[in-house]
Order: C-alpha cells, then sequence, then structure tokens
C-alpha cells in the first residue's frame, strides 16, 4: 500500500511494473474520485469506480484525468455486458456466462 491507497483489483498491462496500467475500486462510500489524485502520483494510467452498479471510467492525460465511457486499455471491452455479470451473486456462474458471452460476440 503506496501513496495513500490501494485498489481493489489492479492490472499491469503487457508488462510487469512497479504501478499499475488499470486500478479498479468497488465504492462503497463517498470518496472514491477523491483516489484519483493518489493514482495521478503513482502514473496509473486508467481507474475504474464501481459503484451504484455503474463504472465511471477515467484515464490520465497528461497532468489529468479525463471522464471516458469506453476503456482505452480495453477498448473492445463491452462495459455493459461486464456489469450485468458484475452484480451477480453465483461469482463462478457469472465468469463462466461472461466468458460464453464474450466467445460469442467475437
Amino acid at each position: 500500500k503506496q501513496g495513500g491507497t490501494e485498489p481493489d483489483e489492479s492490472y499491469c498491462i503487457g508488462t510487469d511494473k512497479e504501478f499499475p496500467d488499470l486500478a479498479i475500486e468497488v465504492v462503497v462510500t463517498s470518496g472514491g474520485i477523491d483516489k484519483l489524485a493518489v493514482y495521478k502520483k503513482l502514473g496509473v494510467k486508467e481507474v475504474w469506480f464501481w459503484q451504484n452498479n455503474h463504472f465511471s471510467l477515467y484515464y490520465l492525460r497528461g497532468d489529468e484525468y479525463e471522464q471516458i465511457t469506453t476503456s482505452e486499455l480495453l477498448p473492445n471491452l463491452d462495459l455493459a455486458l461486464l456489469a450485468q455479470y458484475v452484480v451477480r451473486t453465483d461469482t463462478l456462474e457469472a465468469i463462466l456466462e461472461f466468458r460464453e458471452q464474450i466467445r460469442q460476440n467475437k
């Protein structure tokens, strides 16, 4: 936990590095977007917040985050489809069905 925050999930795209390219936060209280300043200091390119059954995405352009509607790092990912499966209570079933949907939509 460096810089005052730790994402719920984080990913390096392509190669491993000290700080991730993508951070995902599940927001259960207020204050999620306030963490962007910390992620900016760490150089995290893209941050997703999951709150109220909705994704909010931010991409670091220059020295500021810009809100985006489609992931810059995963441009082919259907976020609306993903959101349908994130809310499922049976995690394994949700993962298997989501994978199947992705295969069918190729």
